[in-house]
């Protein structure tokens, strides 16, 4: 088990996948999702390296089960596509990719934010582990099906 900073061969695919299988279980996201997730990580991917985008991945046995990455932009850290493979839940995997991505947040950028939905309270509860805070809540489906998006803050502890 480890975990590695960067692109690797396959990580577009493995990402995809893992969200698309994950969250078709959970909330029963579809085809448009796995689109938008698709199209949107490899145009991330396109633009690495750049110092203020970052992408860690979990391996184990030469496969990618977990990602977690900071888009930033200015000074504002998105981040984006967090996600574990459901049978290595409880194993403090999400913790170790979040502190990977916590220390770049805090050493690079004001603030953070992230999307999510709902009901999906152990990575909630990493989020507000590390600092982020519900800033707001709404019925939407920018992910292909209705659900009650939230999105969550941080001002990086470093911050003035």
């Amino acid at each position: 088990m480890s975990i590695h900073e960067g692109y690797r061969p396959g990580c577009i695919g493995d990402i995809v996948a893992l969200h698309a299988r994950t969250y078709a279980q959970i909330a029963g996201f579809g085809a448009f999702f796995e689109a938008k997730v698709a199209a949107e990580l490899a145009e991330f991917v396109r633009r690495l390296p750049c110092s203020s985008k970052r992408m860690w991945l979990y391996l184990e046995d030469g496969r990618i089960k977990g990602s977690l990455i900071v888009d930033g932009e200015g000074a504002i850290a998105h981040l984006r596509w967090f996600v574990l493979d459901p049978t290595l839940r409880g194993r403090g995997i999400g913790r170790q990719l979040m502190r990977c991505a916590i220390e770049f947040i805090d050493a690079h950028f004001d603030a953070a934010y992230l999307w999510t939905f709902s009901g999906l309270d152990a990575a909630r509860h990493l989020y507000e582990t590390h600092g982020f805070t519900l800033a707001e809540e709404q019925s939407g489906q920018q992910w292909g099906t209705r659900v009650t998006e939230q999105r969550f803050v941080r001002v990086p502890r470093n911050a003035g």
